[in-house]
């Protein structure tokens, strides 16, 4: 797999985030303060990487087309001025919406972001309606209801066969939290985790990770907001993920700089993380 400029390496006692959310899109804190955070918690590295769409986007939580010029320049300001002590990235979360925006570095490579990540949070349904994944579990429940017959099964596999797609077609650096189906799933149970049919998307979907040589983020967003008490991909999947030759990123996808590093303290020695300086 090409990467962009970063030359992926393995360092030791590095710390370092990549999946950061400010201001710039559906974050809380500013990227300074966001930085300030980072340094005062041991960080080395922090990539920040707000929500972007590729053409125009009609979502709110997302940085514009218009407006990606403007989120690099001040990153590419606040990088300068933490030189020396902390390493700022500027990268993007780009959403795969079928027929609609993907995560391919050409689409990106005149704003000239360090990395992207590839993320699948809108399923499309075969009435063409977008459903949300994880905005709550309210909204997953009536577009399951409203746009799948309420079967929560064909959802589960439509969500998987568009990270597939992700996943085989588009050329980005890491995939971001794999299996977000699950969010909801332990306080709102809505599929059977342990079924056949699931175990199987999962394994279609590490096959499809590894033939495309992508990085596999471990991401801990879900813990910092209350909903798992596990990371993205579950321990399971990153069994299989793991058992296919699939490398993994550590991530917390935060949205506030007090959830920069939520459990890496749990997370940090489970895997072998690939690192991009």
């Amino acid at each position: 797999m090409e990467t962009s400029i970063l030359k992926l390496l393995y360092l030791i006692d590095v710390k370092a985030n990549y999946h950061t959310h400010s201001t710039w899109c559906d974050g809380v804190d500013t990227p300074e303060v966001i930085a300030e955070a980072a340094v005062k918690a041991g960080f080395d590295v922090l990539g920040f990487s707000s929500h972007a769409m590729i053409p125009e986007s009609c979502y709110d939580w997302v940085v514009s087309a218009g407006n990606i010029e403007s989120y690099m320049k001040d990153l590419r300001a606040l990088a300068e001025r933490f030189k020396g002590t902390l390493k700022i990235l500027c990268g993007v979360e780009a959403d795969y919406v079928r027929e609609e925006s993907a995560p391919d570095r050409a689409l990106f490579s005149s704003y000239g972001v360090d990395y992207i990540i590839g993320s699948v949070h809108l399923v499309r349904a075969d009435d063409g309606a977008l459903v949300p994944v994880d905005a709550s579990p309210e909204s997953l429940m009536a577009g399951i209801r409203d746009h799948f017959s309420g079967n929560a099964e064909a959802f589960v596999r439509a969500y998987f066969q568009q990270e597939r797609e992700m996943l085989s077609s588009f050329d980005f650096d890491i995939a971001g939290h794999l299996d977000l189906v699950r969010k909801f799933n332990s306080r709102h149970p809505y599929f059977d985790e342990s079924a056949s049919w699931y175990l199987k998307e999962l394994e279609l979907t590490a096959e499809a990770a590894a033939k495309a040589g992508r990085i596999v983020e471990v991401n801990t967003g879900a813990i910092s907001r209350g909903w798992l008490d596990d990371a993205y991909p579950s321990k399971s999947f990153r069994e299989i993920l793991r058992s296919c030759g699939v490398k993994f990123v550590l991530n917390s996808d935060a949205h506030s700089s007090s959830a920069l590093d939520c459990a890496f303290d749990r997370f940090a020695d489970a895997e072998e993380y690939i690192f991009l300086p």
